[in-house]
């Protein structure tokens, strides 16, 4: 099971650290996905870290903003978003699994297994 948690509301240009607590599972044997969907909007794709590798991917929309990490001694995975953007108003769900095609399609949704309920963040203008 996965729990998402730290939304909020915040102004443009804030931060919010997004937490994913998995429980009844390891990370470590994990890829794990962060996504969101904002109101009349597809899930979209916002970052990924490969287990034991941990390389690192992101959507061209958050990347320089936003940091993906994993604690693999609080079985956690974290999302630091920076300079948040109105834009960046969505419900966002972490997500895992552990197909052996990760590096080419990390980006899909289709891909994961396992989902949390997601966290809402909510950006000011």
């Amino acid at each position: 099971q996965l729990q998402a948690c730290g939304g909020g509301w915040v102004q443009a240009g804030g931060s919010l650290r997004l937490s994913c607590a998995a429980s009844g599972r390891t990370l470590y044997n994990y890829h794990m996905g962060w996504f969101r969907q904002a109101p009349g909007k597809e899930r979209e794709f916002v970052s990924g870290i490969r287990r034991s590798a941990g390389t690192t991917y992101y959507a061209d929309t958050v990347k320089g903003r936003f940091t993906i990490s994993r604690d693999y001694a609080e079985n956690t995975v974290y999302l630091e978003t920076n300079s948040l953007k109105p834009e960046d108003t969505a419900v966002y769900y972490c997500a895992a699994t552990q197909v052996a095609s990760y590096s080419g399609y990390y980006y899909s949704p289709d891909l994961y297994r396992y989902w949390g309920q997601g966290t809402e963040v909510t950006v000011s203008s």
